[in-house]
């Protein structure tokens, strides 16, 4: 079945209508504000301190290890040295003694090494610990801020959900009165425009949030409805403000009777 052919009156209304159903969309979002964006910071900041905790974690496990084989070697020295004390007993001669007396002393100077290096290592954990715990604040911490801007935008999401829902299926059904060429060309103004406005009214001889005036003849071209009009400064789709009034309430009404019935 061939598509229906529009006037472009009706093109423009088709067009000033979705463009009041998704402004509608954008300032139901908007009330969302910067939620979910420090909803998400906040989570990412959070799996951040995780990865730390991790790496720490990590960190005093192998200080641990070290200082049991640290530990270890004390012990075997203690053993080595009790061994070497009690072969002295028997040498033959200085020369024997004087190589049992070195093992000693060297087995000794382990053991003082070893027990240095514990030192260390349980002082690098001590402080590690520390740092550990002002992550585990800083995470707590986190977390609740976290909890609350989740329940907040919970909030936010449950009272709009559901007439946001209805919304996006008017703006659906409202697009497909628009044919494609000038629907793309809508969006992409759309995406372009920081308040989301992609067909404005001529307002006090300009475009509609804007101060540069529209020459006369192109306002009665604009009024007179017989083609697309864009502006030449914003690139933004012109109507005129009666066309522009006539769809807002008839919008308005619109949408207040479809949300009603599906509420």
């Amino acid at each position: 079945m061939a598509r229906k052919k529009y006037t472009p009156e009706e093109t423009l209304r088709a067009l000033f209508n979705l463009q009041i159903i998704d402004s509608r969309i954008d300032q139901m979002r908007e009330v969302r504000g910067e939620l979910p964006i420090e909803v998400q910071d906040l989570e990412d900041e959070m799996a951040g301190l995780t990865k730390k905790v991790e790496k720490i974690e990590e960190e005093i496990s192998e200080l641990n290890s070290l200082i049991l084989d640290k530990k270890n070697i004390i012990e075997d020295s203690k053993v080595a040295i009790k061994k070497y004390l009690e072969q002295q007993k028997n040498v033959r001669n200085n020369r024997e003694f004087d190589s049992l007396n070195k093992e000693i002393e060297y087995q000794e100077l382990e053991a003082q090494l070893a027990e240095k290096r514990i030192k260390e290592n349980a002082a690098r954990i001590e402080d590690k610990n520390e740092m550990l715990n002002e992550i585990k604040e800083q995470y707590s911490s986190k977390e609740s801020a976290l909890e609350a801007k989740q329940a907040e935008l919970k909030e936010i999401v449950a009272e709009t959900e559901k007439e946001e829902d209805i919304l996006m299926v008017e703006s659906e059904k409202a697009s497909k009165s628009i044919e494609d060429r000038l629907l793309k060309a809508y969006r992409r103004i759309r995406g372009a425009s920081k308040n989301g406005l992609a067909v404005v009214p001529v307002e006090r001889g300009a475009s509609g949030g804007s101060f540069i005036k529209i020459p006369p003849q192109v306002q009665l071209d604009i009024a007179s409805r017989k083609k697309i009009i864009v502006d030449e400064h914003s690139g933004r789709i012109l109507v005129d403000s009666e066309l522009a009034e006539e769809q807002t309430s008839k919008m308005d009404k619109k949408l207040k009777r479809v949300i009603k019935a599906n509420s």
